[in-house]
């Protein structure tokens, strides 16, 4: 059971703050973008901020951040 204001979205932001590739939708989700919105992103700056293994982008949390702090829009 969860305690009073704590809902299953905070623990699962709490738990991702600590990974450091986070998949499009963790990123998504953790960042609160759109999920089409993080994947166009992710193409535009394949190798700066995303690498691609397999068949999925992966975001790169601290860069990413970085990215974020140092843009006027996104």
């Amino acid at each position: 059971m969860n305690p009073v204001g704590m809902g299953q979205g905070e623990n699962k932001q709490e738990s991702l703050k600590d990974k450091y590739l986070l998949t499009v939708k963790e990123a998504a989700f953790y960042f609160n973008i759109g999920t089409k919105k993080m994947r166009r992103i992710a193409e535009d700056n394949l190798g700066n901020i995303a690498v691609y293994s397999g068949n999925r982008f992966l975001i790169i949390r601290p860069k990413f951040e970085d990215f974020i702090r140092n843009s006027s829009e996104i």
